[in-house]
């Protein structure tokens, strides 16, 4: 399950969820849009049960942004215990999948 959130959403989750991850979009975005079912297909999976999948307007939202350090659309990261452990401008959903592995391996 996907969660759309903004920056005192985000500043929330990041209290209360220790494994979470991210991607940013725009409305405009077209790749954005593209990658929005391979995102939720990919947060119902069996084994992700444990972590907390956000999805982030870019545009409207410049403290998560910044704490991301964002670079370009669509953007993704992994949180763990409210510290940035990776993140990155793909819509490679293998890419994806590697992230949240790492993220489940993190303390």
């Amino acid at each position: 399950m996907v969660h759309k959130t903004n920056d005192s959403g985000l500043q929330e989750y990041l209290k209360s969820h220790p494994k979470i991850v991210i991607k940013f979009y725009a409305n405009w975005c077209g790749v954005c849009r593209l990658f929005a079912s391979k995102f939720t297909k990919v947060s119902n999976k069996n084994g992700n049960e444990k972590l907390l999948f956000l999805e982030i307007n870019a545009e409207e939202n410049p403290w998560a942004r910044n704490f991301v350090s964002f670079s370009n659309l669509p953007f993704l990261s992994i949180v763990s215990n409210g510290q940035v452990i990776e993140a990155s401008s793909t819509s490679k959903i293998e890419y994806l999948e590697s992230m949240i592995e790492r993220l489940k391996t993190c303390e």
